[in-house]
């Protein structure tokens, strides 16, 4: 399955570390972060869930579950979360997906659809794939895709970032900069005429071109 900006997010049911749960139903009417690891008792991820763990505060402000998956049984998420609580000061916070017999990753075109088995036997280097996170909006569509290499630990501050910038382009017509920060000037949507732009904006916009319209962040 071929996964797009915009598409909707499959959905799935699956054990996780709190319980059975169906994905859309898990969602409700919030946003949700999706994000995969190839393998338990990997070092890069250890840090990951460890830190998403610290943010969590900030993504419950904005209305957004985190959930986490590795290609390994629940039990053994159990037992990674004593090293993860150890080694990072925070235990996971969230539910992990055990995604043993690869349909997850499969949905979410982390692995080949082909691929004969579940996760045992596999390494993490058979796995290296699934490091991915996405972003999924109360529509149930995907509203972000990004996928990183094993060695390389995923920014989620960057992931906080990008989602401010997606909720607050979903409630206002504005798109937002180049390394953009909540409370930063936003650009005025091209899809917003300039009639329209006067409508909403009677104080004016600094303009450096005709496309480039430029106010400050609505509330």
């Amino acid at each position: 399955m071929s996964l797009r900006i915009n598409a909707q997010a499959p959905n799935f049911s699956a054990e996780t570390t709190q319980g059975t749960i169906d994905f859309h139903e898990w969602i409700g009417d919030g946003w949700a972060i999706l994000f995969s690891h190839p393998k338990d008792f990997t070092p890069v991820c250890t840090t990951e869930l460890g830190y998403m763990a610290k943010l969590k505060p900030e993504f419950d402000k904005r209305n957004t579950k985190i959930i986490g998956l590795s290609i390994d049984p629940v039990g053994n998420h159990a037992k990674w979360a004593e090293d993860i609580a150890e080694t990072q000061g925070t235990a996971p916070n969230y539910p992990m997906i055990g995604d043993t017999d690869l349909n997850v990753a499969k949905l979410y075109n982390m692995l080949p659809e082909d691929i004969d088995g579940g996760s045992d036997g596999r390494t993490a280097a058979d796995n290296a794939t699934v490091r991915t996170v996405f972003i999924v909006g109360p529509d149930k569509r995907i509203k972000l895709m990004l996928s990183y290499p094993m060695t390389t630990g995923r920014n989620f501050d960057e992931i906080l970032r990008v989602l401010d910038s997606i909720q607050l382009t979903a409630r206002h017509r504005v798109a937002t900069p180049v390394n953009w920060r909540d409370g930063d000037k936003v650009i005025i949507a091209g899809s917003v005429s300039d009639d329209e732009a006067r409508t909403i904006y009677p104080n004016g916009w600094e303009a450096p071109r005709p496309y480039l319209r430029i106010v400050p962040q609505p509330e």
